[in-house]
């Protein structure tokens, strides 16, 4: 089972960008894992939120495979604990071939990417920028992971 992570637009501080790279590589310990970066869109001053989303949206359905569970992070998904979200994870990875979380642009996610999802997730009822939703997401992917094998990394 491989797990792929799907971001819109470049991480661009680098103090994340190192955070994240350190996760990943991380978690590549523990199960296959890949980070894809759609590029951002260009030009997006004659674009309304709508048009932006959409085309995002057809960027990131390109890299989704009809097998594939979709778990989208989004601020009205369903909110667990750490060892909730292992279990979970635990779950989802016995019956996936590739299991694909998504991070979307500044405008959220299109019709068509909402339609495809299979699950949506939120990391907090606190909203985060892009960028450090990224990082966070990354630590606790690699803290379920421990989480999982019985690690000491997390403490209840």
């Amino acid at each position: 089972m491989k797990t792929i992570l799907i971001l819109v637009g470049k991480t661009a501080d680098k103090h994340f960008q190192a955070g994240i790279s350190d996760y990943a590589e991380r978690i590549s310990h523990y199960m296959p894992f890949e980070i894809v970066t759609i590029p951002e869109l260009r030009n997006t001053k004659n674009l309304s939120e709508e048009q932006q989303k959409t085309a995002e949206g057809e960027l990131i359905m390109r890299q989704i495979q009809t097998s594939d569970t979709v778990v989208l992070l989004d601020e009205h998904g369903k909110e667990m604990t750490s060892v909730q979200y292992a279990k979970w994870l635990q779950q989802r990875t016995m019956n996936s071939r590739r299991l694909v979380f998504v991070i979307g642009g500044p405008y959220g996610f299109s019709p068509a990417v909402y339609s495809r999802a299979d699950e949506k997730i939120s990391l907090s009822l606190m909203t985060f920028s892009h960028q450090m939703v990224r990082l966070i997401f990354t630590e606790q992917l690699y803290r379920a992971c421990t989480i999982i094998k019985g690690e000491p990394y997390h403490h209840e």
